[in-house]
């Protein structure tokens, strides 16, 4: 026996069973990237207190009760667990994401400073030798010698 076949081709969906497109997502409330919740962030009060609360539970189920109430999933308290056991409160600080700021160094200031003297010297220098090139072909010129200050 075979089965009865539809008349429309075999990839398609029909309308309603496809996903909406960005003019029906807008017209039917759905919701848009910008409106979408973001990551939830725990205080590390908020980590103690909830560890707290679910090392005192006893009952069968009652962690899953305070995990439905809180919503929270069971790795959070295996996170946090563990976590607290590297240091108490300092563990359940969040960590900073991102490159770690470069402590400034107190010469640096001092540093620049020379360097920029060290550079005016240097031109300073340098239009010194081109005025003794200068003076030294001139004196070739005109006959005199620089060594002794005589004329030639």
């Amino acid at each position: 026996m075979t089965a009865a076949r539809s008349s429309r081709p075999r990839g398609l969906r029909s309308v309603a069973t496809r996903p909406p497109g960005p003019a029906r997502r807008l017209r039917e409330g759905f919701p848009t990237r910008k409106c979408w919740r973001s990551r939830r962030q725990f205080t590390a009060e908020y980590r103690l207190r909830i560890l707290e609360e679910a090392d005192r539970c006893t009952d069968r189920g009652e962690v899953g009760r305070l995990l439905r109430r809180e919503g929270l999933y069971s790795s959070h308290l295996a996170n946090w667990r563990k976590a607290r056991r590297k240091g108490a409160l300092s563990g359940l600080r969040p960590k900073k994401r991102g490159r770690k700021p470069v402590e400034a160094n107190p010469l640096t200031p001092k540093v620049r400073r020379l360097e920029a003297k060290v550079r005016r010297l240097e031109k300073e220098l340098a239009a010194a030798h081109t005025i003794l090139d200068v003076q030294g072909k001139v004196a070739g010129l005109l006959g005199f010698s620089l060594e002794d200050g005589k004329d030639c």
